[in-house]
């Protein structure tokens, strides 16, 4: 039993020394579990699912690759082989960028999509006839869906307007019309006949509808300049170099081609809708009266007084002054009966006649120049001798507008010295603000006076006119103007000249140009020192001189303008001594986004070719400040 004990005893004893340190001993993690990592969300060891995004690689994702992974296999199978079996030349690739709009207009704005297939019926046939005419592909009328919605007076935020959003310019290169009451890129029928105008010409430069939409988009000069600068020649190539309005572009019209054509499998189609369709249409001939298309919706009948001007949607305002050109008005064919039953044409005018007096067009108001005197011109002066006037009537003064190009280093205070005209004049009439500064080739307008002359006091022929006028009208005009400089006080007589002044800035603060200034004090030079003393208006004895002069200069062209009939019929032609030389070829400067197509629109009888011809040119490209020969 000792024995038993003793050898039981060391077995024990290890046992219960063994225990504690057994508890002491830190358990190992699990091999599948790390004990440290980094706090961060996808990192975090998850049972995920097949298709999850948080198993998608680290990389960053735009929101099409997002939308591409979230859709279901199937769907995208779908929609890629139907975009595929497409029986189209328009653009109907498929990728993800298309699955993301896809998905916009059939699934979170379904009620867009809705909203643009009730005005479907109406314009549709309307595109597609004026697109067969012009022998370009039916479905590109779902490009008028991508610019407008459907909707005949959209206007973006930078001012295209219309079905087919035409800016100005383009509008006015493809003569649609603009004034103060009408503006034809809201006509359905004459915006969309420009619209495949303009289409075929991007084809034709293009020869790509992927390219022609893009361009459509951006402008046919900015997709060129991408072109030559990346040395691409197809959209997918350049898409990462297009701004990112032009980038979706071609995506969107393929997914809106998609949804309208496959709208009834996504259940797009409800009995709710109010679908439109086009109706028989009359028109209605107004030859210049005034006009107010409330009172005609009030003798058809209709309760909304704004109905017949949504059937005529180019018009900015539901009525017309007289004197208006022979404005076409449509009105339904269901109207004319009960036009011709309840009164006469005459009767129907009289009531549609506005209530009150219309405002009128404005004449063009002549812009009077500070500083300057008009000139007779040589067109009065000829049709002088037919007038028989019995009394002197005041000659209206003739100015020319003209564009000037800026150069580098050039102020608006430099310009109008140049024009011997006043800073503030040409801050006006270019819409400058007091602190704006020019910048190179900005295009500013100036006016200059032209000569002028008022009708004959007497039916004396001119040259007896010349004759008899210099002794009087001489000293008449110089103590007029005389009497006039010495009773001036609106300018002070002199400046003393103050440390940091300049010519502009005195010459500006006076209301005065620098010539002037230089002129009346005898200045060979802009320096001026303090402490100097300018004279501010001319000397009465200087004044009357230079009326004198112009008097006399006058004087000269109307007795020239008069005679050179007479001389040129007494005189035989002589025989020509030598060769007329030939004249000097018309420039154009090629301004940003100018193309040789609209350049051609603005000239007329010149072509597109004939532009190649004249300027030995291989491409359609232009460059900004290139000077291209439009003519001879």
């Amino acid at each position: 039993m000792k024995k038993l004990l003793r050898a039981a005893v060391p077995i024990l004893l290890a046992i219960v020394l063994a225990q504690p340190v057994q508890a002491q001993r830190r358990p190992q993690p699990a091999p599948a579990a790390p004990a440290a990592q980094p706090a961060d969300s996808m990192l975090v060891n998850l049972l995920l699912q097949p298709d999850s995004l948080v198993a998608a690689p680290l990389a960053p994702l735009d929101s099409a690759r997002l939308v591409w992974l979230r859709t279901p296999p199937e769907l995208r199978d779908l929609v890629g082989d139907r975009v595929g079996c497409l029986d189209t030349d328009a653009p109907h690739v498929f990728n993800g960028q298309v699955m993301s709009f896809v998905k916009l207009f059939t699934e979170r704005q379904r009620t867009y999509t809705q909203r643009v297939l009730e005005r479907e019926n109406l314009y549709f046939p309307l595109f597609e006839k004026y697109l067969a005419k012009y022998n370009m592909p039916l479905d590109l009328k779902y490009l008028a869906v991508v610019e407008s919605a459907l909707i005949p007076t959209a206007k973006s935020r930078v001012g295209a307007t219309g079905l087919w959003q035409f800016m100005g310019p383009t509008a006015n290169d493809l003569h649609l019309r603009r004034d103060d009451w009408v503006d034809e890129r809201m006509d359905p029928e004459k915006a969309t006949e420009a619209a495949c105008k303009h289409l075929r010409y991007l084809y034709r430069v293009f020869g790509d509808w992927e390219m022609v939409l893009a361009a459509y988009n951006w402008g046919a000069g900015n997709m060129q300049r991408v072109m030559k600068r990346t040395g691409k020649s197809t959209y997918w190539e350049v898409h990462s170099s297009l701004p990112a309005e032009t980038r979706n572009y071609v995506p969107t019209f393929t997914a809106i081609m998609y949804t309208m054509k496959y709208a009834k499998e996504h259940q797009l189609h409800a009995p709710t809708l109010n679908y439109q369709y086009a109706q028989a249409m009359d028109t209605l001939q107004l030859g210049g009266r005034p006009f107010d298309l409330a009172r005609l919706a009030q003798a058809i009948g209709y309760t909304d007084s704004l109905a017949l001007l949504r059937l005529n949607p180019e018009l900015r305002k539901p009525y017309l002054p007289a004197g208006y050109r022979n404005y076409t008005l449509l009105l339904p064919a269901t109207a004319r009966a009960t036009l011709v039953a309840t009164a006469s044409r005459e009767a129907l005018f009289d009531y549609c006649r506005p209530p009150a007096d219309l405002p009128r067009p404005l004449a063009p108001r002549l812009v009077a120049l500070n500083g300057t005197m008009p000139l007779p011109g040589r067109r009065l002066a000829a049709s002088s001798t037919t007038t028989t006037t019995t009394g002197p009537a005041p000659a209206a003064p003739r100015f020319e507008r003209f564009r000037h190009t800026v150069k580098r280093g050039e102020t608006v205070n430099s310009v109008a010295a140049r024009y011997d005209v006043s800073p503030a004049q040409v801050r006006r009439w270019n819409k400058l603000g007091t602190s704006a500064s020019l910048a190179g080739r900005q295009q500013l307008v100036v006016f200059r006076a032209l000569p002028t002359v008022s009708e004959p006091a007497a039916k004396a022929p001119a040259t007896a006119l010349a004759a008899a006028q210099p002794a009087a009208a001489v000293r008449r005009t110089a103590a007029v103007v005389a009497a006039a400089i010495a009773d001036d006080d609106s300018v002070p007589g002199r400046y003393v000249v103050k440390p940091g002044d300049f010519l502009e800035k005195i010459a500006t603060a006076n209301d005065l140009t620098v010539a002037q200034l230089k002129a009346w004090n005898q200045l060979s030079s802009y320096v001026l020192q303090p402490g100097q003393q300018l004279t501010l208006k001319p000397s009465p004895e200087a004044a009357a001189a230079d009326a004198v002069a112009h008097l006399v200069e006058t004087t000269r062209e109307v007795a020239a303008a008069v005679q050179a009939p007479a001389q040129r019929v007494a005189r035989p032609a002589a025989a020509p001594t030598a060769q007329a030389l030939p004249p000097a070829p018309h420039l154009h400067l090629v301004q940003p986004g100018d193309t040789l197509y609209n350049i051609s629109r603005r000239y007329q009888g010149l072509t597109v070719q004939r532009l190649r011809e004249l300027n030995n040119l291989k491409s359609d490209a232009v460059q900004p400040g290139q000077k291209l020969v439009v003519g001879g």
